[in-house]
């Protein structure tokens, strides 16, 4: 039996200018990526950063998603070159890498996802998901060109060389960090400040001069409209473990609220007699 190589829908979506909108996971669950995975997003950011995955938990959330016409981004702990072929070789196919404050960062980062000669990606097919264990034929063959490798600039020096960076062949596009690059430029815990958001929107327009896809994080809707309109193209409108807290809190307020004003009620003094 033989079976085809999956194409990264999300990738070709990148180059062909369109816009893809995405929701961060950082719940570390296969039964909240599915859910989200039929809610209609176009990605969804499987954090390894902040959030306690490891690859057997993003392993698991790859299964849970692959059923669902929406594509998985895996965020590593950090650019390192071991940790992002084994992300590989259990089946991602985007690679969201944090902290790239250069282009000789990018330029590894590029090569860790390559097979040879194009980069230094280790062979072991056989006993990786990626190629089905062999069953894709050719899989070494074809897998560079499906492979979606975004960097991120969160810090004042990724600013800096953000020209440098975007030009990076093999780069696909980079992403903003709003709140590690606001705390970098001394705006911690502000990542909405206009210096801030003046940063991010001269980054998007350096990096699509770049002919290079931009992204971001931003949970307001306006404001992650404003970065739409300005160019970005895949931007994360939500954050699981946000929409989930924030609901239940509202929910619980909502009900606790009317039920506090009921007993106000019920005992007042009878001022009738």
């Amino acid at each position: 039996m033989t079976l085809p190589l999956p194409t990264n829908t999300f990738k070709t979506a990148l180059h062909n200018g369109q816009s893809q909108i995405g929701c961060w996971v950082g719940l570390a669950n296969s039964n909240v990526a599915e859910a989200l995975a039929g809610c209609g997003f176009d990605w969804l950011l499987i954090d390894g950063e902040h959030a306690p995955n490891d690859p057997r938990t993003v392993l698991d959330q790859l299964r849970a998603i692959a059923p669902y016409n929406v594509q998985a981004v895996v965020r590593p702990v950090q650019g390192d070159v071991a940790l992002v072929k084994q992300y590989l070789d259990v089946g991602a196919q985007t690679l969201l890498i944090p902290m790239v404050d250069t282009a000789e960062q990018a330029e590894l980062m590029v090569r860790a996802t390559r097979y040879a000669p194009d980069g230094i990606r280790g062979m072991g097919a056989a006993l990786a998901r990626a190629s089905r264990w062999n069953q894709i034929p050719d899989y070494v063959h074809h897998a560079n060109t499906q492979i979606c490798l975004l960097v991120q600039a969160e810090t004042t020096l990724a600013l800096q060389n953000l020209k440098s960076i975007a030009q990076v062949d093999g780069v696909d596009g980079v992403f903003f960090g709003p709140a590690d690059l606001s705390a970098s430029m001394g705006y911690r815990g502000q990542p909405n400040h206009p210096d801030v958001q003046k940063a991010m929107l001269n980054g998007i327009s350096t990096v699509r001069a770049a002919g290079k896809a931009a992204g971001i994080l931003m949970t307001d809707k306006k404001l992650a409209q404003m970065y739409l309109d300005a160019g970005a193209q895949f931007v994360a409108v939500g954050v699981d473990t946000t929409l989930l807290v924030r609901s239940a809190t509202d929910l619980a307020a909502h009900f606790k609220s009317a039920n506090t004003n009921m007993v106000n009620q019920n005992s007042a003094p009878d001022s009738t007699y």
